[in-house]
This record gives C-alpha cells, sequence and structure tokens, in this order.
C-alpha cells in the first residue's frame, strides 16, 4: 500500500491520536502500518509506533491499554528478551515472538492490535474479551485493510463507494445493533469481541482465519 493512502488513514482518525503520528512500509512495498497515538503509559518519543522487535521482523500498532503488561515484561525478561521502553506496547510484539498467536490468551486490557509477521508474512488482529476497543476489515481481490474506524478504510482507496447492507439495515431498525461481523456497508466487517484474524499472504485462500479466543463463563 502506498504511504499516501496509509497517511489518509492515519489523518482522518487524528481524533484517536492526537499526540504523535507513524508509518511503516514493508521493503516490496505490500504491507504497510500507520497509527495516530494518544499516550498513555509512555509519554517519551520511545512508545512510538509503529513499534518493532529488536530486528524488525515483528511490527505493532496497538489501540488500549495492557493492565498486566509489567508482569507479562517481567516474564518475558527472564526469558532473555531486552526492553526500549517503559509502554505496554512494546510487550505485545515480544509475547508474539515467544508465545505466537495463543498470546491473547495472557493480556488482561482492553484492546485492538495488529501485528505484521514479516518472516512469515502473516498478519494477525485481535480484539479485547469484551470488544471495547472496535476494529474493523475488509477483504478485497487486492488486500485487506483494517482500522479502528470505518471511515478509515474507505480512505485506502481499496473499497470503491460506501455500499449499504440492507440485511444489517434490517438487524439495526429490529435490534438498535448490527450483531458482529456485519456491519451497515456491504464492503466492511467487524472483528467480533475476544476473536483474532490471521491473514497469510502466501496461503491460496484468500479469506482470512477468524477464531474466538475466549468465552464468558455461564
Amino acid at each position: 500500500m502506498e504511504a499516501a493512502a496509509l497517511e489518509a488513514m492515519a489523518r482522518v482518525q487524528f481524533h484517536r491520536g492526537p499526540d504523535d503520528q507513524g508509518l511503516w512500509i514493508a521493503g516490496d512495498g505490500r504491507a504497510g502500518l500507520s497509527h495516530r497515538r494518544l499516550s498513555i503509559v509512555d509519554l517519551s518519543e520511545a512508545g512510538h509506533q509503529p513499534m518493532a522487535n529488536a530486528d524488525g521482523s515483528v511490527q505493532v500498532v496497538f489501540n488500549g491499554e495492557i493492565y498486566n503488561f509489567r508482569e507479562l515484561r517481567t516474564w518475558l525478561e527472564s526469558r532473555g528478551h531486552r526492553f526500549r521502553s517503559d509502554c505496554d506496547t512494546e510487550v505485545l510484539v515480544y509475547l508474539y515472538e515467544t508465545l505466537g498467536d495463543t498470546m491473547v490468551e495472557r493480556l488482561d486490557g482492553d484492546f485492538g492490535f495488529a501485528i505484521w509477521d514479516a518472516r512469515a508474512e502473516r498478519l494477525l488482529l485481535a480484539r479485547d474479551r469484551l470488544g471495547v476497543k472496535p476494529l474493523y476489515y475488509a477483504v478485497t481481490e487486492e488486500a485487506i485493510v483494517f482500522a479502528s474506524e470505518i471511515k478509515a478504510l474507505f480512505e485506502s482507496g481499496e473499497l470503491g463507494m460506501p455500499g449499504l447492507d440492507e440485511e444489517s439495515l434490517y438487524h439495526y431498525l429490529t435490534f438498535l445493533m448490527v450483531p458482529p461481523p456485519r456491519t451497515l456497508f456491504r464492503q466492511v466487517r467487524k472483528l467480533p469481541a475476544a476473536t483474532t484474524l490471521v491473514f497469510e499472504r502466501r496461503a491460496s485462500a484468500r479469506e482470512p482465519s477468524v477464531e474466538k479466543y475466549w468465552e464468558p463463563p455461564p
């Protein structure tokens, strides 16, 4: 994805993070992340996103707060990881390196995040257990795009004109909400709470894998 599109997606979400803006594009230009930052835990420039692991092979953009990040950080440091910041975001990249997709089961917090694994050429999206933080995505013939707000997806240039999903409109008029993964737009899906999405660029199937990682107790 081109830098201009990523910057436009971040710009339309300025209100979500007025403190900083970040941009990362893979060397082959086929993957990119942009971010607007609201500084909460680490107010320094060390908390800039997208944030990478030590060798840059894992990149993350993150919205939310991980309440148990200090406990997780201590555990990761005992396994040899060295941190450059004091923010909860950095915990995500090293937790992914250590546990893979099951990392979400260790997180206590509200979050929506994306991790790009350059070696495996795979994208991981995740949303917190109760769906406090929003996360929307769209899959086209050419790309998968995602953001915290729907309007950012249409800034990507990948979706064309917005189209109404009439079945979702029926649900909204009946229940005053649209059950996930549907939204009022045909092209856009909402990642359900307590769910991960994995998209592998090398895979033959264009549809991502979506799985629940937690269910509330009865």
